[in-house]
Formats: structure tokens, sequence, C-alpha cells
């Protein structure tokens, strides 16, 4: 750098900031020969000279980002790479570097993005801590290590994308693709407990297709398993979304309708039984589907349950084609 344009005053300022930087580099080369270095990373070290607010740092972190270090001013500052960082992140890196300032944590440490001159985001994880302080004990040089994390944390978001869609197929009926047994009891269970805490409404519906044995004997197990998901989709079109229907087991669904009184459910129920009778389904097929509601008054989920199937039971034997309250 050029200094002949410079004054006494900055170039005794500039030849300070350089004797901070250099004794900080000399404590650190002593480390690294006695292997008592505790930090290692592939971006290199930082030095933040505090007072003249002039950042010292490894090309590398400026490289990674996808800049030329002509592209960079011959003296950065704190704010060239906080500027960058992402909105989310801006206000705990900040957060960060004020508790270890102020005493409250014994490093500065972090996780942020900070937007590359593509103007994609790198996930960067730094570190550092105050190096040397005044005569006031007020920083003077704060001296780090940055490490990129991007791979790191792009194969994190993987692994949760991926267990995000292992717990969905483990809550799904895969004929059908609605709730499986277990997570329509746990979403019923759910309900009955907001349901005692607030005093809520709840009602159940417990749904069975008439004479669905004669469908599987006489169109096969194929004509079965559409039929299956057909009603399975008609009976999900027809509930708010605060409502939930699961496949219970064979040919029965579960319905669950949070805020709603039985006759409520009543009403519901009779419309997903007439909009089954007036499909046709596969090869011209016509069927009904019968139903039992019940009103939740603090019973046990084995109860609760056994409440409605009594009901589906007494609509099955007086005729079919109904719901039964």
């Amino acid at each position: 750098m050029d200094y002949s344009m410079h004054n006494k005053e900055e170039l005794i300022k500039r030849i300070e900031e350089l004797e901070r930087l250099n004794a900080q580099l000399l404590i650190e080369k002593e480390k690294a020969a006695t292997l008592d270095f505790p930090w290692t990373g592939n971006l290199g070290n930082w030095y933040w000279d505090f007072k003249s607010n002039i950042v010292t740092f490894n090309p590398l972190k400026i490289k990674a980002l996808g800049y030329d270090e002509d592209e960079v001013p011959r003296q950065v500052n704190y704010q060239f790479f906080t500027d960058k960082l992402h909105k989310d992140d801006f206000k705990n890196t900040m957060e960060a570097m004020k508790r270890h300032l102020y005493g409250d944590s014994p490093v500065y440490e972090v996780e942020y993005r900070i937007q590359a001159k593509d103007g994609s985001y790198k996930w960067y994880y730094d570190r550092g801590a105050i190096t040397t302080r005044d005569e006031d004990g007020k920083p003077v040089l704060l001296a780090g290590i940055v490490f990129d994390i991007t791979q790191k944390k792009n194969m994190e978001e993987e692994l949760e994308r991926k267990n995000c869609e292992l717990q969905k197929l483990s809550m799904t009926d895969s004929l059908t693709n609605l709730k499986n047994h277990r997570a329509i009891l746990s979403f019923l269970k759910r309900e009955m407990e907001e349901s005692q805490r607030f005093g809520e409404d709840l009602s159940i519906i417990m749904l069975d297709i008439d004479d669905f044995k004669v469908i599987n004997d006489s169109k096969g197990h194929l004509a079965g398993d559409k039929v299956l998901s057909d009603v399975g989709k008609i009976a999900r079109k027809s509930l708010r979304k605060t409502d939930a229907i699961g496949r219970y087991g064979g040919e029965e669904f579960l319905l669950v309708l949070p805020f709603t009184k039985g006759s409520e459910a009543l009403i519901i129920g009779d419309r997903i039984r007439k909009r089954i009778e007036d499909h046709i389904f596969i090869e011209g097929l016509k069927l009904t589907i019968s139903g039992g509601i019940k009103e939740y008054f603090g019973e046990s989920i084995k109860e609760f349950i056994n409440e409605a199937d009594k009901k589906l039971y007494e609509a099955k034997r007086t005729g079919k084609n109904k719901i039964v309250y």
C-alpha cells in the first residue's frame, strides 16, 4: 500500500494497527509450533481491529463468495461482511457479537448465511474472541476463524426433508393416501384433549362400505382397492380443513370433526352418504355406505369409538345406506 500521501497522525494510527496485528500473529505462531492452537479451518483466520474497525482476513473467505481480491477494498471494515448477511441471520449474528463484546459470553460463536457475488447464500460457522484489551478493559483486537459449512447445512436440510417424508409415509395409508390407523387415532387423541381443556364440541363418524366383500368377490381386489381409494377421496372433499379422515381398517373410515355437535355431524355424514350413492365407480359400479356418529362427552378413546361402532352396526342392521346418530 502507498503511504506517501498519508499525514503523520494517519501513519501513526496505521503503525499501531499493524503492531497489534503482528503481536497477535506472533502469539498464534507460537501456539501452532507447540500444537496448542485450538482452531483449524478451511477459510482461515480473521482479525478485527476494534478501534479502527479494520478487518484483516484470509483471502479464501472472499474467494469462497466468488470475489477476486481486486474487487475488495484495500481496507475492509466489519460492515463489509455484515451488510451481506441473510436478513433472517442478521439479528442473531449481531447479538452474538454484542454478547461477547459486553462480556456476557466467553467467545463469539455463530452460524449465518452470507450472500455470494452471484446472489446465492453460503453458510459460515464463525468463531472468535477478544485477544487484546486496553488499560480500561475495552476491546482492542479480536481474532477468530471462519468455516464454510454450506455442504454440511445442505446435507442437514436434505436429511430433514427425507425424515419429514418418512414421517409422512409412516402416518399415511398407502392405498387411500389418507391418514392410517395410527395417525387418525393420534389426531383423535389430541382433539379429545383439546375438547376437555377448552370445552369445545367434538364428534366422530365411523363409515363402512356396504357389502364390500361382494365387490371384491365379483370385481376382484384391484377393483376393490379402487373403490376404497375413491370413497376416501369423496369423503375427504366433503370435509372442512379442521376435520380429519383416516382409514381405520379394511373398508372402515374414521372421521374426526372438531367443533362439531352430533346433530351437525349427522348433516356432514349424510352429505357424504348421498355423494357416494350418486357416484358411479369403476365399471359402472354403484354402492352405498353406512355410518355411526358419536358426540364426545368425556369418554375414554376406546369407549368413544365403540359407541360410534355401535351406531354403525345399527345402521347396517336396519337396512344399510344410512347414518345413525
